[in-house]
């Protein structure tokens, strides 16, 4: 499982060579990879630098209402795990650590606030797209459900309309055929004469059995039906084929719609999915900018760098970034032993092997 990690280090003596070191240490020992992390020199005011609290506010709208939510509303593509970027294909993995700031999407020109309020309003409006999409589609597939269920159970529930067909009924202006579930065919035979008078003799055909039970048709009388049916031991079931053929027809149309529902929903999935993952990793770029400002100071000074690890190593990569950057550390001259790494951890263990 991969995971990535953003740090920013500012441009001083120190710690560009501990840099160096860095990538010497991991290279020989094999705890991850590094590249650099291209982010553009952004458009800085005194005094109105974003809150890191209302970027992650974005952060976690953009993650989490989209990336996952498409993720999960639909099966989830291998294909769907790729960006389209300047006419390029790229994987997700090779995206992040080949990224370079798009211009003509976020503007660099563009105060920090605005562009945090341009990726936001952007995937808003696909999350808003998602909701109404998801919301259709669920609708035909809890249809279709509902009319399937119907055709699935015993014969006591289940629709009977791929068992009977329209010559087996007899229906005319006095006389009607009820369909009726046996699970003792000697009762039946012996009994279903005698339950009215109006029974038509030897009416009785088996037209379906399972391994616990039976359907049979009978005719009789209209007239009779409910007198029939009161002293039956054996379960009558309610039929009208054009109402059955009906609800076939019906069944068969939504499973069409479900299908090309279906297949436009993935397609607009795989197109947006790219949309808003290019976005994320945007505003992680912001992020890692805004935090680098705050921390580091003006003029901007400071380098991004991309690690590329595993579970497996995380811990070891983590105790070597505290022993080459801890002088980064507010807390370090207070106290050295608690030397807290995830300061200048921008983006950590965003996991890409699911997709």
């Amino acid at each position: 499982m991969t995971d990535l990690w953003l740090i920013s280090v500012p441009l001083d003596k120190t710690s560009l060579t501990n840099v160096e070191k860095l990538k010497r240490t991991i290279a020989k020992t094999n705890q991850a990879s590094c590249c650099k992390f291209s982010i553009p020199d952004l458009k800085v005011r005194r005094g109105r630098v974003p809150s890191i609290r209302s970027l992650r506010g974005y952060e976690w709208c953009e993650q989490r209402k989209c990336v996952v939510r498409q993720r999960r509303a639909l099966v989830f593509y291998h294909e769907m795990c790729i960006v389209k970027n300047k006419g390029s294909v790229l994987d997700l993995l090779s995206y992040v650590t080949k990224f370079q700031w798009d211009m003509g999407k976020y503007p660099t020109a563009l105060p920090l606030s605005s562009l945090a309020e341009l990726i936001n309003k952007e995937v808003s409006q696909v999350e808003t797209e998602l909701k109404s999409r998801s919301a259709a589609y669920n609708n035909v597939k809890s249809s279709l459900q509902n009319l399937e269920r119907k055709h699935q159970g015993t014969l006591h529930t289940r629709s009977l309309n791929e068992i009977v067909r329209k010559e087996d009924l007899v229906v005319s202006e006095y006389l009607t055929t009820l369909l009726v579930v046996v699970n003792s065919y000697i009762q039946w035979e012996r009994t279903y004469e005698s339950l009215s008078e109006f029974v038509v003799p030897r009416s009785s055909r088996k037209l379906y059995e399972e391994k616990e039970a039976g359907v049979f048709s009978v005719t009789l009388f209209k007239r009779a039906v409910h007198q029939f049916k009161a002293k039956a031991e054996f379960t009558v079931r309610e039929y009208c084929f054009d109402l059955e053929e009906q609800k076939l027809q019906e069944m068969k149309q939504l499973s069409v719609h479900k299908k090309d529902q279906y297949g436009k929903f993935v397609h607009w999935l795989k197109r947006n999915f790219s949309e808003v993952f290019v976005a994320w990793i945007h505003l992680k770029a912001l992020r890692v900018f805004v935090e680098s400002v705050l921390r580091y100071g003006l003029p901007v000074r400071f380098q991004a760098l991309l690690l590329q690890t595993d579970k497996k190593r995380s811990k070891k990569l983590r105790e070597e970034l505290a022993s080459l950057f801890m002088h980064l550390d507010p807390s370090f001259a207070v106290s050295k032993t608690d030397v807290r790494v995830q300061i200048y951890i921008q983006f950590c263990k965003h996991s890409l092997e699911s997709c």
